[in-house]
This record gives C-alpha cells, structure tokens and sequence, in this order.
C-alpha cells in the first residue's frame, strides 16, 4: 500500500509539473483581427500557373481573394529580409546558395521555380496586404541569428498598419519578442520531431522537447501552430483543454479538412487548393 501511494503521488506529481510547463500566455489584444481568417500557405500559388509559393504575385492573389498569408523571412548579409522558405535556394531557383549569405541587389538574378518571379522583400510583400489581410510571419533563425532577425523584423513593421502574428520553431525568436516586443501576439510552431526526417541534425532529446511544446512555460506563446497531422499530440490536447490556447492547424490540403479543423475553431493555414 505504502509503495502503491508513492507511486500515486509521483505520478501526480509529474503529471503537474507537466501542466505547469505548458502554460502559455493566453490571448492578447488584437485576436479580433487575426481569427476568421483563413491564411494563404506561402501565398495563393499555384506553380504550373506561373505563380511560385512566396513570390508577390502569389501574396497579391491571396490579397485579392481574401485571404490571409503566412510567410517565411530569412535575414540577409545586409540586413535586408528576405521572404523565401528554404535558406540553401537549390529547391526554389535551381542554385546552391544560402540566403543569409547574399545581398537584396542580388535576388533579381535568381528566378523563383523557372517562372519570371523572384525573391522578395519583406517591405513589398507588406505593401501587398497593407489595409487588407492579415499576416502570419515565421520567422526562419539560422546560425543563431534569432535576436538579430527578430529585431530587424520588428524595426520595419513598428511603421507599418498590416495586421499580423509571429510565428517561429526556434524558441530563441519566442524568448526575444517575450522580453522586448510583449505586445505582439506569437506562436510556438511545431509538429511530431520524432517521425520526421527532415531534422537529421536535432538530437533526440531537443526532437522530444519540441514535438512535445516544452519550452512553453519559458516562451509562453499566445498561440500553437502545429502540423494538422500530428495534432494528436498529449501536450497540444492537454494545452487546449486545461487552457485554451489558441491552435494553428499547418498545412491543410483539402476543404474537408479545413472545414473540420474550422469547427474546432483551429485557425487554417492552407494549400493546394482555393476555399469556397
């Protein structure tokens, strides 16, 4: 018996500890602008048509339908930010360079995906939606550049009248807008790091730490935008339940999905296809 209640309080125990390092924020002011909006996945693209995902011509379609965009920025060698997803351009203009080595001037050499669109520049793609839809920004850290791609970030939207939310992997940007950007809503991205294999170079403990949101209680994002996929995720649930917290399904590639995913009131982000 004596056993059997240790291990009872034990368990309870964890199980707290488990909770208390899940506790997010809660929602901020301006959710109003943000929620039902559905957001364009790197723009409404559609390649075969000539429009590359993150390119402005697919920002302005999304714009012009109605939607949202959720968008990937890398910060250069000269400060500049530049809107792409991968940071080697191999995938995406058929060159084996890395963004964060190159310069604005030099992006209007590189065409997006064979088509006549190029990389481009946080500040257009901005113009694109200003007045209009909102925005969800991931910010893409690279060689531990997080406080500096966060701050350049920031410095060009405090002037600007977008409505937007920030969004990373890296739980260094989250700890960076926590401590001097309080008023913006941000979000934790993730998904299930123990059955991709697309992150070769995280070790198994920060692929355990990640899938299962353990840096929240130091971050403390606003929202959780995770891979609609593995939202079956024990510490996603247990955030919803215990407190609300916001979820962003990613990256959803059938209305019947979306619809489903909508009636839970999980925020889209979607692909592939253009909603009704």
């Amino acid at each position: 018996m004596v056993i059997l209640l240790i291990l009872i309080s034990l368990a309870f125990i964890i199980f707290l500890t488990w909770c208390l390092l899940l506790q997010p924020r809660g929602k901020q002011p301006g959710w109003e602008k943000l929620s039902g909006v559905r957001y364009a996945h790197r723009g409404l693209h559609n390649t075969i048509e000539g429009v590359p995902e993150n390119s402005l011509a697919a920002f302005r379609k999304a714009a012009d339908c109605g939607f949202g965009a959720e968008l990937d920025v890398h910060l250069m060698a000269d400060g500049s930010l530049a809107v792409v997803h991968d940071s080697n351009l191999q995938r995406v203009c058929g060159k084996n360079l890395i963004i964060e080595d190159m310069t604005s001037e030099e992006l209007q050499h590189y065409p997006l995906q064979g088509t006549k669109e190029t990389i481009p520049l946080l500040q257009d793609v901005l113009d694109v939606f200003e007045g209009k839809t909102p925005l969800i920004i991931e910010l893409k850290a690279e060689r531990g550049n997080a406080a500096a791609l966060t701050d350049a970030v920031m410095n060009l939207l405090k002037n600007r009248k977008a409505d937007y939310c920030i969004e990373s992997f890296h739980p260094a940007v989250l700890l960076h807008l926590k401590k001097h950007y309080s008023q913006v809503i941000r979000g934790q991205l993730s998904q299930n790091f123990l059955r991709t294999s697309e992150v070769r170079n995280l070790s198994w403990p920060v692929r355990v730490i990640l899938t299962f949101l353990l840096t929240t209680f130091l971050t403390r994002p606003d929202f959780i935008a995770y891979n609609y996929l593995d939202r079956s995720c024990s510490s996603l649930r247990l955030m919803k339940r215990l407190y609300h917290v916001q979820e962003v399904g990613w990256t959803i590639r059938n209305c019947e999905s979306m619809e489903a995913l909508e009636k839970e009131n999980v925020i889209p982000i979607f692909e592939g296809f253009i909603p009704d």
